[in-house]
């Protein structure tokens, strides 16, 4: 009797090993397959920060008076930059420039002849850097009333930055990983799958584009400074697994 019950239960143990052994054999064998999406991250900012350059210059035979000239131009500037609100500690003066001006000389057949020293050109650049982005604007385009004070003044357009972008950049990259994330899940229920863990995420290049300007993206990452409202955007290229 305790035979057979022996040989019943050492049956019944190989049936079942055989069981175990297939099953893990078979999950072993299944093939687990990945899914690699494209995320992406988008945000719509206005600049916090613009930067204006410009520069105004004198010419004289004299270069002493040319210096003396370029003096009073630069206190007039001053004057009127502090009218229209702009503190000092925004204003920077670049050092004066100079320039020595010849006139070219050519005979009637073409041939150089020589040139002849006609005096001097100076110039000195005038940067304000100021989060007040809308006055500094609207004195940008209104400079040229200085020309009313015979002051020769080149402006140039203002630039625009924004100083939180580091933080803006890390909210793209949760945006792009979500969106990405997102994708997968769909892929995968669309193919019967379950979705598992990332497997690597690589993050593309950050754009910084002018919002509605048709700016066209570079590979190695536009970076707009000349439109006030912005556009940011990254992509986040992701593998998941898949069983």
């Amino acid at each position: 009797m305790k035979t057979n019950l022996s040989a019943v239960l050492f049956s019944i143990a190989i049936i079942i090993a055989a069981w175990v052994l297939g099953h893990a054999v078979i999950n072993r064998n299944r093939p687990q397959g990945t899914v690699h999406v494209t995320g992406l991250g988008e945000q719509n900012f206005t600049s916090d920060l613009i930067v204006w350059e410009g520069h105004f210059t004198r010419e004289s035979k004299d270069l002493k008076a040319a210096y003396a000239d370029l003096e009073k131009d630069r206190t007039a500037v001053t004057q009127y930059l502090k009218s229209k609100g702009i503190m000092d500690d925004q204003l920077v003066f670049n050092a004066v420039s100079t320039l020595p001006m010849y006139q070219q000389h050519y005979t009637a057949s073409g041939n150089y002849a020589g040139q002849t020293f006609t005096g001097y050109q100076l110039s000195q650049t005038l940067v304000i850097e100021s989060k007040e982005v809308e006055k500094v604007e609207k004195v940008s385009r209104e400079i040229t009333e200085l020309l009313n004070q015979g002051i020769t003044f080149y402006s140039q357009l203002p630039r625009y930055y924004y100083t939180q972008l580091e933080s803006l950049k890390l909210e793209m990259v949760a945006k792009a990983t979500e969106d990405g994330r997102v994708r997968a899940e769909r892929i995968a229920e669309n193919s019967k799958s379950r979705l598992g863990d990332l497997v690597t995420a690589n993050m593309g290049v950050f754009q910084i584009t002018g919002q509605n300007s048709g700016e066209d993206y570079s590979w190695g990452g536009a970076f707009n400074t000349a439109s006030k409202n912005k556009t940011a955007s990254i992509t986040m290229k992701l593998v998941f697994e898949v069983d």
